[in-house]
């Protein structure tokens, strides 16, 4: 039985076959992501460059000696792979474990092709078993909670944590998220909110799940 790092290894794999000669890829944030990091350091040659969703993500390629550009510069991606805290077979994910939630959607808006590598453990029917991640403001931290709280979450301040964006996250419980578009659209619209870890308008086209019997492909 392989191990979920193995899961994870073989989902990140079976997306280099997404890259084409000369790209610039955009790259997520995560321990899935870290593995796919590190096969493209085996072919870098390949690439021209990475776009990367967190300075922690930038840190990685660079010492792959990969060149890491702004996406200022370099415009639309063809491609960004990174990984999920929970997906469903829709494309919809749940991200911003690691906190770079507000990076990886700027990423994820501006590649033509999304394509997410996870182990199986993270398909799942109804998004919301994991805390759904809400970056804010620091001065609004308040007034977003009692916000969410509303809703019928149980939001719960990240202590110690701050993001490469100088901002707080507060992560989400008791939320069973049944429509994903419409929770997306109103949470982003509260003052105070910067974005939340929900990609529903801007999901994965292509999942890649790493299994016990492989790695399974999803295509939305």
């Amino acid at each position: 039985m392989p191990s979920a790092d193995d899961m994870k290894k073989a989902a990140a794999e079976a997306a280099l076959e997404y890259i084409n000669s000369g790209d610039i890829v955009g790259v997520g944030t995560g321990s899935t992501a870290n593995y796919f990091i590190d096969l493209l350091g085996r072919i870098k040659g390949r690439i021209d460059g990475a776009v990367a969703s967190s300075e922690a993500s930038a840190k990685l390629l660079r010492g792959h000696g990969i060149e890491v550009m702004e996406l200022n510069n370099v415009g639309d991606l063809p491609l960004y792979v990174d990984g999920a805290d929970e997906a469903t077979q829709h494309g919809y994910l749940i991200k911003g474990g690691g906190g770079a939630l507000t990076r990886e959607k700027i990423v994820a808006q501006a590649s033509e092709k999304f394509v997410c590598i996870a182990d199986d453990s993270k398909l799942v029917d109804v998004l919301g078993d994991f805390p759904l991640p809400v970056e804010v403001i620091p001065m609004a931290r308040s007034l977003v909670a009692r916000y969410l709280v509303d809703l019928g979450g149980q939001p719960e301040y990240r202590v110690g944590f701050v993001t490469d964006n100088g901002n707080i996250i507060l992560d989400v419980r008791n939320m069973r998220i049944v429509d994903p578009k419409d929770l997306e659209t109103r949470l982003n619209q509260m003052p105070g909110v910067v974005t939340n870890g929900l990609f529903a308008h801007r999901g994965a086209d292509v999942m890649l799940f790493g299994g016990a019997s492989g790695v399974e492909k999803i295509e939305v």
